[in-house]
């Protein structure tokens, strides 16, 4: 049994019921929207995070979105979306764009659980990190790209590594 699983039982659970057995396991504020959906706010170090899941009966897809606020300067929408573009060949789990109207930076995944599958806490816990670890990563690179004079190319040079193994 996994860490994440000791804080679940998964007797016929809606993903919905184990995400929020999770955000109140880490302490995370979140509000119960709906049967089928949670939003949830995770502190991060460069912002906070809005984090929102929603099931979809219809195609079987746990979706996420995480969102910060995000007002580019005037002009430069052409440099964040060329920063995005970069962004997004990095990213193999899930995806950045830009709500201008919203003035919001998001980032999606979906995980499919067709034919009935149930998703594990652990599953769900690692879609939560990858967005926070995704967010924290790229932040720098959009701020530089689009408040200096760097290039979406040099940007890019300050988005945190990837880590592998331990210390």
């Amino acid at each position: 049994m996994s860490h994440a699983e000791e804080y679940v039982d998964f007797d016929e659970l809606h993903p919905i019921d184990i995400v929020e057995t999770l955000a109140a396991h880490h302490a995370w504020d979140f509000d119960r929207i709906a049967d089928d959906q949670i939003a949830m706010s995770i502190e991060g170090q460069w912002r906070s995070y809005t984090i929102t899941l929603a099931w979809s009966s219809y195609d079987e897809t746990l979706r996420m979105i995480c969102t910060f606020d995000m007002e580019p300067p005037e002009g430069t929408l052409p440099k964040l979306y060329e920063t995005l573009n970069l962004v997004n060949d990095r990213c193999w789990a899930g995806a950045f764009t830009y709500w201008a109207s919203q003035k919001l930076m998001v980032y999606r995944y979906g995980l499919v659980l067709a034919g009935e599958q149930l998703a594990s806490a652990d599953q769900i816990a690692c879609m939560v990190d990858a967005a926070v670890a995704a967010s924290e990563r790229y932040y720098p690179a959009f701020q530089l790209a689009l408040w200096s004079d760097s290039s979406p190319e040099q940007a890019m040079s300050v988005a945190i590594c990837e880590t592998f193994g331990r210390a």
